[in-house]
């Protein structure tokens, strides 16, 4: 007996669905490729911030430790018996400390990241307020 088996579809549809699979595949490495750059630059701004920040923190460490020793920057404000200083992590933060002095006895008052950039109030959205 001779049987001939019969494919009832259409000519072409396995190179159809091969076209689509392989154009699915395309579209997930793109974006994994996005992803992993947008990371990337994510990493490095983080790490970047970071850096700053110790940076800051370090030169901080470094006035007071030069206030325990009895020496007054010129960038210490003395008002008190608190000093205060700020030291820059970036163009918009600064690290601010305020320190209480008393002989070889010392209080951290505060020790803070502040956003020191300018601010102004976005008013272009119009509100509906019900009249």
């Amino acid at each position: 007996m001779n049987k001939k088996s019969s494919f009832s579809g259409t000519p072409g549809g396995s190179a159809l669905l091969v076209i689509f699979a392989v154009l699915c595949l395309v579209v997930f490495a793109v974006l994994t490729l996005t992803t992993v750059l947008a990371d990337g630059r994510l990493a490095d701004a983080s790490s970047r911030n970071v850096y700053e920040y110790y940076e800051a923190d370090c030169a901080a460490e470094e006035i007071l430790s030069r206030l325990r020793a009895g020496e007054v920057p010129p960038e210490v404000t003395v008002a008190d018996g608190i000093c205060s200083y700020s030291c820059p992590i970036s163009a918009s933060q600064a690290l601010q400390v305020s320190v209480r002095l008393d002989g070889d006895q010392y209080e951290i008052l505060s020790w803070q990241n502040v956003y020191t950039g300018s601010w102004s109030s976005d008013d272009s959205l119009t509100v509906w307020l019900g009249d």
